[in-house]
């Protein structure tokens, strides 16, 4: 007798309602103040901190980095396991949407488990929920210095 596997099914609504929650949640970090090269730092203790810098700003969509940095006894660890995702606020649609995580282009919505990278089947919908909690933590916390950053 063999079991049939149900594979894992995304539930819309469930990652519709996460975008709507973190576009929210970015329009209060951006403080309506969205240009190229604005730059967001959210100090949360000495050691952490999270930087949203402004990447592209269109009619309909912006784009935005967000990493975090942590400096333990002189160690930048952000350069080890470099957490950083690339977001993309669709303002027509009111909707923020992780579009890139820990260099990862292109989430799919459903993988197959198990698979070569080891991402989970909801992996979309995780990576969109790690997103509002580090959003949630910023604007509880956080210590907010803005600055532009210098052309690159």
């Amino acid at each position: 007798m063999s079991v049939a596997i149900k594979k894992y099914r995304p539930h819309l609504p469930t990652l519709m309602s996460l975008c709507d929650i973190n576009y929210m949640l970015l329009l209060r970090i951006l403080a309506d103040k969205e240009q190229v090269g604005e730059e967001r730092c959210f100090f949360i203790s000495d050691f952490l901190s999270y930087r949203v810098v402004i990447n592209e700003v269109t009619r309909y969509t912006t784009l935005l980095t967000i990493n975090q940095e942590a400096n333990i006894n002189g160690y930048n660890l952000a350069s080890l396991f470099r957490p950083k995702m690339v977001v993309r606020l669709y303002h027509d649609a009111r909707m923020a949407e992780v579009i890139s995580n820990q260099d990862v282009n292109q989430i799919k919505p459903r993988y197959d488990y198990p698979n070569d990278k080891m991402h989970l089947p909801d992996e979309k919908q995780q990576i969109n929920f790690f997103l509002k909690e580090w959003l949630q933590l910023c604007l509880q916390l956080g210590q907010v210095h803005v600055s532009k950053v210098k052309n690159r």
